[in-house]
């Protein structure tokens, strides 16, 4: 469950608050339906949850701003649940510059973010890079004792130059690290061609100072792909994306990191929900993956990967006692 926190609560304030609210939604799904929900906080609770036909809800925050400049608010939501954080988003903040954000005020991480990797670390909370600098990555990686994560970013070697996707030098330094590429779903992520021709929708919206969730906004978007022919990614674009990451770096390093919730009306063709997750899982059967592989791809990675930074984090403590 995504504790998501627009950008602009770094600078109004109120951020710790909203993702408070957020945590006692996610936490109201297990009070209200027992039977259906629970929260989940490790592996072994998420395994556990499964066997019993639960759905488990553990929760990653994404944005670092309700961190608030303070490392007690990290143990205050690692202890509510938080089992990552996305250091930034769509705006660089106190902690790292966003690849989103032309204004690199620190050049990478903050000397606050490198507290706050350590911290992580001891804790035993996953660092997300996805929405990072490219210089918040590679500082990330020399500082961090455990695999990090890209919960949503895809490759930039099918998106030249688009510096919200990871390249391959990126992709080997998170493998040698241990750590998983969760590839998005979203078009543009995907595409280029796609990338370039809705960045003039955007622009238009900026320009005039238009909600794409408008009525505007909607009716802009049907005539602005009318008029451009502007389709969809598809399911074996998510697929070619999969197979670099394992032809650059292995199987182990690859999972899913749909962004269902985020990237809007630009999910591919054949993959416009959870309910469409058979249909990815068909093409990688027909593309050759072992169903170890994809075992791997859909949960695997991403718990071994939560699994050692519980392990390190038992180590850090105790040598720190």
């Amino acid at each position: 469950m995504s504790i998501y926190v627009p950008a602009e609560y770094e600078e109004k304030g109120g951020a710790k608050i909203l993702a408070d609210k957020l945590i006692d939604m996610v936490e109201k799904f297990q009070t209200d339906w027992p039977d259906k929900f629970a929260a989940a906080k490790s592996v072994a609770e998420v395994q556990a949850q499964f066997a019993k036909g639960l759905i488990a809800l553990p929760m990653g925050m994404e944005n670092g701003s309700p961190v608030e400049g303070k490392l007690e608010n990290l143990r205050h939501f690692y202890d509510r649940g938080i089992r990552y954080i996305t250091l930034a988003h769509s705006k660089s903040n106190h902690i790292s510059d966003s690849s989103y954000d032309p204004n690199r005020r620190w050049k990478g991480l903050s000397p606050f973010g490198k507290e706050v990797v350590a911290e992580m670390n001891r804790l035993g909370m996953m660092i997300d890079i996805s929405h990072v600098s490219d210089s918040t990555f590679y500082q990330v990686i020399r500082l961090s004792k455990a695999p990090v994560i890209a919960s949503h970013s895809s490759c930039r070697h099918f998106t030249a130059g688009w510096e919200r996707n990871m390249d391959d030098e990126m992709i080997k330094a998170l493998a040698k690290n241990g750590g998983v590429i969760h590839i998005n779903f979203g078009s543009s992520f995907l595409d280029d061609n796609y990338r370039q021709t809705e960045d003039k929708m955007w622009n238009y919206f900026q320009e005039h100072k238009i909600s794409p969730n408008s009525e505007a906004g909607k009716a802009y978007v049907k005539k602005f792909r009318a008029e451009t022919g502007l389709g969809y990614a598809d399911i074996k674009d998510v697929v070619a994306h999969i197979d670099h990451v394992v032809k650059l770096v292995g199987v182990d390093h690859v999972g899913f990191g749909s962004d269902f919730d985020g990237v809007g009306d630009s999910l591919p063709t054949g993959l416009k929900s959870v309910a469409d997750y058979p249909n990815i899982i068909y093409a990688l059967l027909k593309k050759g993956y072992s169903d170890a592989d994809i075992q791997k791809i859909c949960s695997g990675n991403l718990f071994r990967v939560w699994s050692e930074v519980e392990n390190i984090a038992q180590k850090l403590q105790a040598s720190n006692d």
